[in-house]
């Protein structure tokens, strides 16, 4: 933390990760401050970039994307030219809701929310496996999700 961040500003990052639609008077009360301080350290902690973006969290079964997948990808050869195409081509899907180039056999790991296997397949056979120096997707179907936390550890 390039900044430090005293106890008061945790706890408002704590609790803002617990539920963002907190009015400034509900998160002061949350904190044990007055409404006025909490809405300048609130807006300090997003002009520094501590607060990236405020995200309605939907449910993907009730909007008919199920399924779940981790989808590991090897590049043929990998280069600057090649992981940027790559991943502006990546970028462009909608059914890839995480990116990250990793270490390892694989060289991206992608999440991918899908209707069920079908459509699954067919995103894999006319987009992930059209896109230019892929060599290999390996794919790991989520059969229940046990843990998931959209904060992070503060």
């Amino acid at each position: 933390m390039a900044d430090l961040l005293d106890e008061t500003d945790l706890q408002i990052l704590k609790t803002l990760q617990k539920n963002a639609k907190l009015t400034t008077k509900e998160l002061a009360e949350a904190v044990h401050l007055t409404p006025t301080p909490v809405f300048e350290r609130q807006r300090r902690l997003e002009r520094k970039g501590y607060i990236k973006k405020y995200v309605a969290v939907l449910d993907p079964e009730k909007l008919g994307q199920g399924l779940l997948v981790f989808c590991k990808v090897k590049l043929k050869q990998i280069n600057r030219e090649i992981a940027e195409a790559f991943t502006r081509r990546i970028i462009r899907l909608p059914e890839v809701t995480e990116c990250y180039n990793t270490s390892g056999a694989y060289d991206y790991l992608l999440k991918v929310r899908s209707r069920d296997m079908r459509q699954y397949q067919e995103f894999v056979l006319t987009k992930l496996g059209e896109i230019e120096n892929v060599s290999s997707i390996e794919s790991t179907f989520v059969m229940s999700e046990v843990k998931q936390i959209y904060g992070i550890y503060i």
